[in-house]
């Protein structure tokens, strides 16, 4: 109860009104506050996040009178992003990257600005979860997360075959009359795009990491376990936290970061685990490619560890199957019995990762959807990074799961075609497709962190030329300094660095180069610019175009709005997470 000499009317008055407003007592005003707060946004992805959170928040307060929790509960709080499905291929996905920062920013006035010292936080879509959990990171208070889930595939009435999304962007080729019918078909009910793509993806690798209990990343959006049985078990957790006194960067530090990495890598995970993992390194102050595991590490594990999920885009299955054989945790306790992963991190249950795993008894592989490491559902790790002189630094990232052919002996060898936007190359699909050939290797650029600016991805032309592919029994490969969806198939390479705006050599590359990937080295070149002459001269026609229009090359698009200066002042390369953190001074 508050001390007769903490009370200061003008401040504690409306806190007396919002304790009376939620049921609590106004006597409890002066306690530390715990708060329950949530994604939202433009999309499906969003639509059953508040209703998780009412469930959650009413749970919360029941406990705190129950139990007469020397806490305090405000109301709930949300921050949020776009719709990346909705907005792939259009100006407007430019905003995507940079949402995963406006939500940090969201989620770190509710905390810093309302004091809150215990968090419950509800998530949904790709970027803004990451935003959540790195302002969670840096406010470092007792936390845990809960993803909204995935939504359920639909059921195409002609052939009776799952779809989703990215049947959807595969399909924009079609007739009319078959685009409608897909997009009516694809979408049923709500929750997060469900395939291994980036949501599952970073939800996985959050889970892993310890800040949200295996059991809930897998569950379908509208399974009723989320609104009946989660919302206590969250409180629980929370109580447990606060009382003995475990904080975020207790739970994600480097061993609980490179073990969700390697689960990322299991299950083919997509390609922006390599943008997020390092941003919420960073709010966890943690280098991530210095202490949680090197480029080099990084591929040696990918050579090592199969995938072993059949999952989409690049198998069959979505998250509510593999929910429904067990789920994460299956997964984590194979990698964990094979002693590849470190069992004695912290997680937010209050037990270590393989005590949880322990309690939760996870089924054995079941074969089909989640494969044993002894049989995996394909031999190697999904994702790749490669070096060499278009990324002389690395980091360019290549997913081998989606790979669909094109690779000989692990090499592939393309002319380029350059195009200086993603509209440029999808007004060229749409009206010009006869002109892609066998072994074009496509170059977009000018859209990375600052051409863009936003970095965004690239799932609508990849899809396209997937399509493409598919009717012809071609390779086209794909190559930029942006971003790809975790629906992205086929042989992209993407986070190319230094990008095009800044002068990187992708901005040197002209059409009929020689591209050269090579998953045995690790490598990606252009032949032409192994020679210094020709990189010189190339490189002095773009510094004096850039020089002519002020130090910006004209190729690089306005930044017209607020948000969208702010990203090309400040943006990081994709290496240290493409996001603001480096504009902001200390």
């Amino acid at each position: 109860m508050s001390d007769a000499e903490d009370w200061k009317p003008g401040q504690d008055t409306q806190a007396v009104a919002t304790a009376r407003q939620l049921g609590q007592d106004p006597d409890k005003i002066h306690c530390p506050a715990w708060g329950v707060i949530g994604n939202l946004g433009d999309s499906i992805c969003y639509a059953g996040v508040p209703a998780k959170v009412e469930a959650i928040q009413a749970e919360l307060g029941r406990r705190v009178v129950d139990a007469d929790l020397p806490v305090r509960v405000i109301a709930p709080n949300f921050a949020g992003g776009i719709s990346d499905g909705q907005r792939n291929g259009t100006p407007q996905m430019r905003y995507s990257l940079i949402g995963r920062e406006t939500t940090n920013d969201g989620v770190c006035l509710h905390l810093e600005g309302s004091d809150v010292r215990g968090v419950i936080a509800v998530v949904a879509c790709d970027k803004p979860p990451v935003g959540t959990l790195a302002a969670i990171l840096e406010r470092n208070v007792p936390a845990v997360i809960m993803s909204d889930g995935s939504i359920r595939p639909g059921i195409d009435s002609r052939t009776g075959e799952r779809i989703d999304i990215i049947s959807c962007f595969q399909a924009a080729a079609e007739p009319a009359a078959e685009r409608r019918r897909v997009a009516l078909e694809a979408s049923p009910g709500h929750g997060s795009c469900g395939g291994m793509f980036t949501y599952n993806t970073m939800q996985s690798f959050i889970a892993t990491c310890g800040m949200e209990p295996l059991h809930m990343v897998g569950p379908a959006s509208e399974d009723p376990r989320r609104v009946e049985e989660f919302p206590a078990q969250l409180v629980d957790a929370l109580q447990l936290l606060a009382e003995r006194r475990i904080r975020p960067r207790d739970i994600v530090t480097p061993a609980a970061m490179r073990n969700a990495t390697l689960v990322a890598i299991a299950m083919g995970g997509s390609t922006n685990v390599v943008l997020h993992a390092p941003e919420l390194a960073r709010a966890a102050g943690v280098d991530y490619w210095r202490d949680v595991i090197t480029q080099e590490e990084f591929n040696r594990m990918s050579r090592m560890l199969p995938v072993l999920v059949n999952a989409r885009p690049f198998g069959r299955y979505s998250m509510v199957d593999i929910d429904a054989k067990g789920g994460l945790p299956v997964i984590v306790r194979e990698l964990l019995a094979a002693g590849l992963l470190d069992g004695t991190c912290m997680t937010c249950t209050g037990e270590t990762l393989a005590e949880q795993v322990a309690r939760l008894r996870p089924v054995a592989p079941d074969g089909d959807v989640i494969h044993p490491l002894s049989a995996p559902f394909k031999p190697t790790g999904g994702l790749r990074l490669l070096r060499g002189n278009l990324a002389p630094d690395g980091g360019a990232v290549i997913k081998l799961a989606g790979v669909e052919g094109g690779m000989d002996n692990g090499r592939f060898v393309g002319r380029a075609r350059v195009f200086d936007s993603e509209q440029a190359l999808i007004e060229a699909l749409a009206t010009t497709p006869e002109e892609f050939q066998d072994r074009h290797m496509v170059v977009i650029r000018y859209e990375g962190p600052r051409g863009a600016p936003g970095m965004p991805e690239m799932l609508d032309p990849t899809s396209r030329i997937t399509a493409l592919c598919r009717r012809r029994g071609i390779t086209i490969a794909l190559m930029t300094d942006a971003r790809f969806s975790g629906g992205s198939v086929g042989l992209v390479v993407g986070h190319i660095s230094p990008e095009a705006a800044l002068g990187g050599p992708i901005a040197l590359i002209e059409d009929g180069d020689a591209i050269v990937v090579d998953t045995n080295r690790d490598t990606l070149e252009c032949t032409e610019l192994n020679d210094t002459a020709t990189a010189a001269a190339r490189r002095a026609r773009w510094q004096a175009d850039a020089d002519r229009h002020g130090g910006t090359h004209p190729l690089v698009r306005p930044a017209d709005t607020r948000l969208l200066r702010r990203m090309r002042a400040g943006a990081l390369p994709p290496l240290q997470g493409g996001g603001l953190s480096g504009a902001v001074p200390g």
